[in-house]
């Protein structure tokens, strides 16, 4: 029976473009799975959408001299290029702006307020003299009480992951105004607190009987939730976001960290076009897997899952597979600085499938992982083109060559024939043990692995010296490499599936590979089968894109 697979992706502010470092912590490996479940046969939904309400949003728009609303329109666009340009495969990739979201957010809202578990309360919240207003927890600064680190926000560390209280922080200072030099004071405001307290037990019991958890996304959340729930505001003094569906509260606004993440729930509505299908992912028999990187991960294993248990009936996370940070070049990524790559930048001067290949080979599964240039053309000019696309052009084109593109038939069925396609069967199952389990590291350098041993196959039983004496043999040893690569064709897809396409067509499979399924049949290529006409699957790179990319870096 096909399975209900829910995949949800971190939703981007949408205020900036997507870099280097967001694709491989979360998209990428997001699509991966994805890919591999649709081909599984599984029933599949990918949703996402931009976060347009958040404050790093009003904080663009004012330096742009712009609305919010234009900025936020201009990102969900650049974000939709993004991901057709890559190959991110969304069945919906949505915006927190519409009606929709707000239906389905402020239900959630009245449901937990009428059951008390929203409550009003005065909280103490930082205010500009200088500007006379409140100002937003992404509007502060200061120092993290935890780690140390002094340009954490109001509302989070990005060096530590904590969650914060803007009045927790030391050496607190406004970075509202460019000319604000002022300390922000603090001034009592009433505001509507979500009961985290009441859901600490429950919340502990529930991650501790995920056993399959990263060890990171598991030890984190269990120590975040042994060191005490405190209830939290939910709501802010700002007027760019979700209404209070409470008369007498008009200038106020949801605030964004608890209205962002109901956006997997009313994603999945739209999605459905007022049908329920919605359900099948949240209620019927399933599994919802959240990716994002590892400063998301409170949001998504303790304030959602408090969300959805305080609301009830519907599906808590299954797994929540958070990577962790990548560098650029051995040092941080840093906007600010121009110490980055934007995906929209890579894809005006190369191809999607090297970069989605380079980037699973370096993705932060289990600790830190760094990008280079340097890297990057080796993974393409060594692996890419040097072994996959050298094993395909070979096969294919002595076949062209030899037998006018048609397959021949098998004149022998040696130990080491049975061998390769052993090797190949084993593959096709062990990436898929891998992708499920979301190591798709591991999937991709078994894949890889295939490739090079059937490229030794090749270089053993040498084709084209064969042929001048027993052009049977040659032609066996390329019916049982056109076989393999087929299986590679699979096996590579959810990786690099524009190449692999392009494979398809090569061999002349006249079924879509989303139609072949996460299936081999090794005798699909079968005797009398005439293949097109072989073509180089990726491109050489010259040594000087790394000198040319580092210079963009502003490196000296």
């Amino acid at each position: 029976m096909p399975e209900n697979i829910l995949i949800c992706t971190a939703w981007p502010y949408a205020n900036g473009s997507i870099h280097l470092g967001h694709i491989a912590g979360c998209y990428l490996p997001a699509d991966i799975f994805a890919r591999y479940h649709r081909l599984k046969g599984n029933n599949v939904l990918m949703v996402s959408g931009s976060d347009s309400h958040g404050t790093p949003v009003t904080i663009t728009a004012e330096a742009k001299g712009i609305t919010p609303e234009e900025v936020a329109d201009s990102y969900q666009k650049e974000f939709l290029d993004d991901w057709e340009n890559l190959g991110i495969s969304y069945d919906l990739f949505t915006s927190t702006r519409t009606k929709n979201h707000t239906q389905v957010v402020q239900d959630i809202f009245v449901n937990l307020y009428e059951k008390d578990l929203i409550y009003k309360d005065i909280m103490s919240q930082a205010f500009c003299n200088k500007h006379n207003q409140f100002l937003a927890d992404r509007y502060v600064e200061g120092t993290c009480p935890l780690c140390k680190y002094d340009q954490a926000r109001g509302d989070q560390c990005d060096s530590c992951g904590n969650t914060l209280d803007p009045k927790d922080l030391i050496n607190i200072r406004c970075n509202r105004h460019k000319d604000c030099d002022d300390s922000p004071i603090f001034k009592d405001t009433e505001h509507f607190f979500l009961k985290l307290s009441e859901f600490e037990n429950d919340l502990l019991k529930w991650v501790k009987s995920n056993p399959d958890w990263k060890p990171n996304v598991k030890n984190f959340t269990t120590g975040f939730l042994e060191n005490g729930l405190i209830d939290r505001a939910i709501t802010r003094d700002i007027n760019w976001g979700i209404p209070i569906p409470v008369e007498g509260y008009e200038d106020k606004r949801i605030y964004v960290w608890f209205e962002a993440v109901i956006g997997y729930l009313s994603a999945s509505i739209e999605w459905s076009s007022n049908t329920n299908k919605w359900e099948d992912f949240w209620k019927s028999e399933s599994k919802s897997f959240y990716f994002m990187g590892k400063d998301n991960i409170p949001f998504h294993t303790v304030i959602w899952p408090a969300i959805l248990l305080g609301y009830g009936g519907l599906k808590l996370p299954y797994d929540v597979p958070a990577n962790e940070y990548v560098n650029m070049e051995s040092k941080k990524i840093s906007t600010s600085r121009n110490w980055v790559v934007n995906l929209k930048d890579y894809l005006k001067r190369y191809d999607p499938d090297p970069l989605r290949f380079a980037l699973t080979s370096i993705m932060p599964e289990t600790s830190d992982s760094n990008f280079s240039w340097e890297e990057y053309l080796r993974a393409n000019n060594d692996e890419l083109v040097a072994t996959f696309g050298n094993l395909v052009h070979r096969v294919l084109s002595m076949t062209n060559r030899y037998f006018d593109g048609v397959v021949q038939a098998p004149n022998r069925k040696s130990d080491n024939d049975i061998e390769l396609i052993k090797n190949a069967s084993n593959t096709l199952k062990n990436v898929g043990d891998e992708l499920s389990k979301c190591k798709f590291r591991r999937g991709l350098s078994s894949a890889m692995a295939l490739a090079k041993d059937t490229n030794k196959y090749l270089d053993d039983h040498e084709p084209w010296k064969k042929f001048k004496v027993d052009p049977s043999d040659a032609g066996t040893t390329l019916y049982y490499c056109l076989n393999v690569i087929n299986c590679l064709k699979i096996i590579m897809n959810p990786y690099i599936p524009f190449t692999t396409e392009k494979l398809n067509i090569m061999l002349a499979i006249e079924k879509n590979i989303d139609q072949c399924g996460w299936n081999w049949d090794s005798e699909e290529i079968i005797p009398g089968h005439k293949i097109s006409e072989a073509s180089p699957l990726f491109l050489k790179l010259d040594d000087s894109i790394v000198e040319e990319e580092l210079a963009r870096l502003n490196i000296q």
